[in-house]
């Protein structure tokens, strides 16, 4: 072999093993695989195993189908979830439509009040809704005050929607803004030049553009809903109960790994399917705020049906909107979606606001209006030791959830953003699994492999499934700052001397700053908020706050727990107004 035959041989084979800049992706497909994808897997694999013959079977899923009780409540978990998507939908689009015509300033601001209810404790929000729905919560003390019998709100499915729209309709008018701001308005305007009316130039130009965005938002909606376990609990009755409460009973009670393995699967399929429908019409990347899916190469017969529905739905609000602005008049029809929209908000924020009186009531229950005003149930908290304990511990495992969230997802970020290898597409939706799997599925399959390896009731337990939790979202805002981050700063940079870690630490990282810092909070509120992991992995032993607060909900409302939920509201208030404050880069 001559000289330079060796060579070039010598210069080929790194080429071969090359594999870019995904390799910064590496610790996070290695975290995910491990304590993500194995857990899941080996709980999938456990519901068509005989346990106790060690043999493979399907009687879990007979046992399924053939018992009426656990069909029923498929079924209806099915149907509470599609509703709760259908409806956080149909509310939340005309405040999404709202906040995108605002100015991106007041916009901004206006935001807000959607982020403050979604980052609030899910245990805190439905505290709320005990207090407002009660037999003598808030609004059968105002029929009675107008002497109108009082209604059952509570312990039916009304409670479990009302609790569960409330929950997901944020999340609904979050992920569906993203895309509405990306649409180009002079493409409606260029449609009402053509002679399109405005209801026309709205549903067959904007609403089809903003398509990808309501899909992704009724995606998210409905497989969030399907994980649901504290709404229903608390708010609902026998008839209202969902999976998930069936798979926790399953092993906490009666320690059947293989049945709440096989109810899993049932849940799990049905979130991958919801996935994989949504994936072949707009793209998985749309979940990112993307606004370019697949949506627009969308042909054939759906298409079309499409059109005709959207054509059918213009003419008939033309129809409706003319007879309504014959009614009102033109200048009360143009302050009906403002109007609506501060409804909407004042829906969303408003139980949280109704613990606050309730954390200094003077009384041992939760009277409203409270008789008189004390901080004596802040003073139990505080003196606790069970409280404080689960206070401190919380922070803790927040905050190393947070660090650890943050480093992973911005190096997975930065490894999409430079790369343009044939992987890409893959490592962004693998990264968003954990947000696509319902909790309590990873959760229980989680506590399965903790449980063999010995860190169920450990502090790093926690940690490790919160941090799986809070990578999607994490990656979500580091990967919507990269996007727009201008790399030739970094060749600049290089070209001057600099390293590859200085450049990272000197150019790349202050100037992507504000998605870091975003990507740190919400990791930190995503862990602080956390139950479902908490339950398991936490053994009984390292009790978290939400755990506590669970576990008191459960035995005894008392309005110690309306101080510990306003602590939690100031907390979420606090760090979303930071997160507001440094979300822009550095300039």
């Amino acid at each position: 072999m001559s000289a330079a035959t060796f060579q070039g041989a010598a210069d080929t084979e790194p080429r071969r093993w090359r594999f870019g800049p995904l390799w910064l992706a590496a610790p996070g497909l290695a975290f995910l695989t491990v304590f993500f994808v194995v857990p899941v897997a080996r709980l999938l694999g456990l519901s068509v195993q005989d346990l106790d013959a060690g043999t493979w079977s399907g009687e879990h899923y007979a046992r399924i189908v053939d018992t009426s009780v656990y069909f029923r409540v498929l079924l209806g978990t099915f149907r509470i979830s599609g509703l709760t998507a259908l409806l956080s939908l149909l509310f939340g689009y005309p405040l999404a439509y709202w906040l995108a015509q605002l100015p991106e300033r007041t916009r901004g601001k206006a935001v807000l009040f959607v982020m403050v209810p979604f980052w609030t404790s899910y245990l805190v929000k439905t505290f709320a809704w005990m207090v407002i729905l009660g037999q003598k919560g808030v609004i059968n003390q105002i029929l009675a005050g107008t002497g109108l019998p009082s209604l059952p709100l509570l312990h039916n499915e009304f409670g479990v929607m009302a609790g569960m729209v409330h929950a997901m309709l944020p999340l609904a008018v979050l992920t569906m803004l993203p895309v509405m701001t990306t649409i180009d308005r002079r493409l409606v305007d260029a449609a009402g030049t053509l002679g399109a009316s405005p209801v026309n130039s709205f549903w067959l130009v904007y609403f089809q553009l903003s398509l990808p965005g309501v899909a992704a938002a009724g995606l998210l909606t409905f497989i969030s809903s399907l994980g649901f376990f504290i709404v229903p609990a608390l708010l609902g009755g026998p008839q209202q109960t969902m999976l998930a409460q069936l798979i926790i009973a399953q092993i906490q009670e009666m320690l059947n790994w293989a049945f709440a393995g096989a109810l899993s699967t049932f849940m799990l399929v049905a979130a991958l399917v919801t996935c994989w429908v949504y994936d072949r019409m707009f793209g998985l990347s749309t979940l990112s705020g993307e606004g370019s899916g697949r949506a627009g190469s969308a042909q054939g017969r759906l298409r079309a049906a499409g059109m005709r529905l959207l054509a059918a739905l213009a003419k008939g609000s033309t129809t409706l909107g003319g007879a309504a602005g014959r009614v009102v008049g033109p200048r009360a029809m143009a302050w009906l979606l403002p109007l609506y929209s501060a409804a909407v908000i004042v829906f969303l924020v408003a139980p949280a606001l109704v613990v606050v009186p309730i954390a200094f009531t003077s009384s041992p229950f939760l009277d409203f209006p409270p008789p008189g005003y004390s901080l004596n149930w802040f003073r139990v908290y505080f003196e606790s030791d069970v409280w404080v304990g689960a206070t401190v511990r919380s922070f803790g495992v927040a905050f190393a959830t947070a660090i650890l969230a943050t480093v992973v997802a911005g190096l997975a970020a930065l490894a999409l953003a430079r790369s343009t290898s044939r992987w890409r597409g893959a490592i962004f939706a693998f990264f968003l699994a954990p947000m696509i799997v319902p909790r309590i599925v990873f959760a229980v399959g989680l506590f399965y492999l903790f449980a063999q390896i010995g860190l169920v009731a450990t502090d790093i337990g926690l940690v490790i499934g919160h941090t799986v939790l809070a990578l999607p979202f994490a990656f979500i805002a580091i990967s919507a700052v990269v996007k727009g981050h201008d790399w030739r700063l970094d060749q600049a940079a290089a070209t001057l001397g600099a390293n590859r870690f200085k450049t990272l630490m000197l150019v790349t990282v202050p100037l992507i700053r504000g998605g870091l810092v975003a990507a740190f909070l919400f990791a930190f509120i995503t862990s602080f908020d956390e139950l479902s992991v908490a339950i398991f992995v936490g053994g009984g032993v390292k009790t978290t706050l939400p755990k506590q607060m669970w576990d008191d909900m459960i035995l005894q409302l008392n309005p110690t727990l309306a101080a510990v939920s306003f602590v939690v509201f100031v907390i979420v208030m606090a760090l979303l107004l930071i997160a507001e404050r440094l979300r822009r880069p550095a300039r």
